[in-house]
């Protein structure tokens, strides 16, 4: 029984292992109704295969459920609110959201405006038309507000808080993060630069989670940095060009420059930039080490 049970319960470890259990399974359950809908015949076959809205909104779909609903039994099993785990209800939670959006809206205009400096990026004109103006936009904003209350529930939400209780924030976090910028590796050309700055950028959200005590920074920051990257900067991704981008551009020059088919992600100018992201956040909330505390209290 000493296997299984600390002095706080069931072991840190068992209640990430069951989490990580119950997202499995609930994914493989909601797989059926997810894969009849991506063959109903009222949508374009192409619909849910080019990156654009359908398939971000698809996909975020059967990561945000299993997540949610996992997050819920362990919520029940430890009888704590569903939102405890990084995110709470709290007076500054709509500040901390939009302040996230909008670091992240300037880090990929900055991203933006030094590959058109170097020749990596070029703009032609608008590239919505008639109805397309409705639609895309909308439809980018619905997928990529999934995209960071999904993404950042399942590396950063009750995984990293259970796990963090066992070993510690810090070791929970690299290996979440780790986690995280492995879960990118299956993409299409995909190479050391992009999976090092996904990690880099996902540790920097973690120590957001560890300075503000929640992930609504790291989900405004999430939505923002993806929707800028693919709606209206129109940067590839995985050798995708994404569709329904606010502008028609080119990505000529190095990949060092724009990061090839990887998109700003691959693009040399993330580093320095991500630099900032992590300076900014450590003087933002210096003095402040505002973690969920009972989260994160005690071994388990």
């Amino acid at each position: 029984m000493v296997v299984f049970k600390g002095s706080h319960g069931v072991r840190a470890g068992w209640r990430f292992l069951a989490f990580v259990v119950l997202v499995i399974g609930l994914s493989y359950l909601l797989s059926f109704p997810l894969n009849w809908v991506a063959n109903a015949p009222m949508f374009p076959k192409n619909w849910f295969d080019a990156l654009g809205p359908g398939q971000l909104i698809y996909s975020e779909i059967g990561i945000l459920i299993p997540v949610g609903l996992a997050t819920f039994v362990m919520s029940r099993f430890e009888r704590r609110s569903v939102l405890s785990y990084g995110f709470s209800p709290q007076p500054r939670a709509r500040g901390l959201y939009a302040e996230g959006a909008l670091v992240a809206f300037v880090m990929t205009a900055a991203v933006a405006a030094l590959m058109m400096a170097f020749g990596g990026m070029q703009i032609h004109g608008l590239g919505l038309s008639g109805s397309g103006w409705l639609i895309y936009p909308l439809g980018w904003l619905v997928g990529m507000l999934l995209v960071g209350f999904a993404e950042e529930a399942m590396f950063r939400g009750y995984g990293l808080f259970a796990l963090a209780r066992g070993i510690g924030f810090w070791p929970a976090a690299i290996i979440l993060t780790l986690l995280f910028g492995a879960a990118h590796i299956g993409k299409q050309g995909e190479n050391a630069v992009d999976i090092g700055s996904i990690i880099f950028i996902g540790f920097t959200i973690c120590v957001s989670l560890w300075r503000t005590g929640s992930l609504w920074f790291a989900a405004g920051f999430h939505f923002a940095f993806d929707f800028m990257q693919f709606f209206v900067i129109g940067t590839r991704n995985g050798s995708q060009t994404p569709r329904g981008t606010l502008f028609n551009v080119s990505f000529p020059g190095p990949a060092w420059v724009n990061g090839g088919p990887l998109g700003t992600e691959a693009s040399y100018f993330i580093f320095p930039l991500t630099v900032a992201l992590l300076a900014y956040i450590l003087w933002r909330y210096r003095g402040s080490r505002a973690h969920p505390g009972a989260a994160f209290a005690g071994p388990g």
